[in-house]
């Protein structure tokens, strides 16, 4: 079983997020006061092409142990640093099939919508850190490692400390693909 380690959001446009005690995910919408919220589109460059387009992106997961990882590389990287709004410990993120639900503490529940495909912005935070999280993997395919993005089907407040629950969905499994 996973763990919830930090939450994170932003009312305005920033890369960041600056770390919360707690989040509270609206159904429907994401992260309530977070500039991503709501049930069409909100990041800048999907509002330019469609700003009709669902909005599938609505809550950020990253994995905790991409940054212990990144840190021995010499990346400084902590919680909502490179934008995610939960950050999670013990679960394989990048593994889980498209429509996995997840459980975070007692309430919230939210469903894995596919990968996030991040911008250049990542490298402004960093220099050098946006191929450590995109790559050519040996196969030639390309591959994300900068966390999962998920819609809200059942709101709560989220606390880091929160006990994640798995749920998969029927089979067969759909791997995921950018969003």
């Amino acid at each position: 079983m996973g763990v919830v380690t930090a939450v994170s959001r932003s009312e305005e446009y920033t890369f960041t997020k600056p770390v919360r005690e707690s989040i509270t995910l609206l159904a429907g919408l994401g992260v309530e006061g977070d500039v991503h919220q709501g049930v069409t589109v909100k990041h800048r460059s999907r509002v330019a092409q469609d700003p009709t387009q669902p909005n599938l992106r609505q809550v950020h997961l990253m994995h905790e142990e991409l940054f212990d990882e990144l840190r021995g590389k010499g990346f400084a990287v902590e919680p909502g640093q490179i934008g995610e709004n939960i950050t999670t410990r013990g679960v394989d993120l990048l593994g889980l099939p498209t429509g996995t639900r997840l459980h975070l503490g007692p309430e919230a529940v939210v469903e894995v919508t596919g990968l996030r495909n991040p911008c250049v912005q990542i490298d402004r935070f960093s220099s050098g850190l946006l191929k450590e999280v995109v790559f050519k993997g040996p196969d030639g395919e390309l591959v994300r490692r900068a966390g999962i993005m998920s819609v809200v089907l059942t709101g709560g407040v989220v606390r880091p400390g929160d006990e994640i629950r798995v749920e998969l969905p029927a089979r067969p499994h759909r791997p995921l693909e950018k969003v």
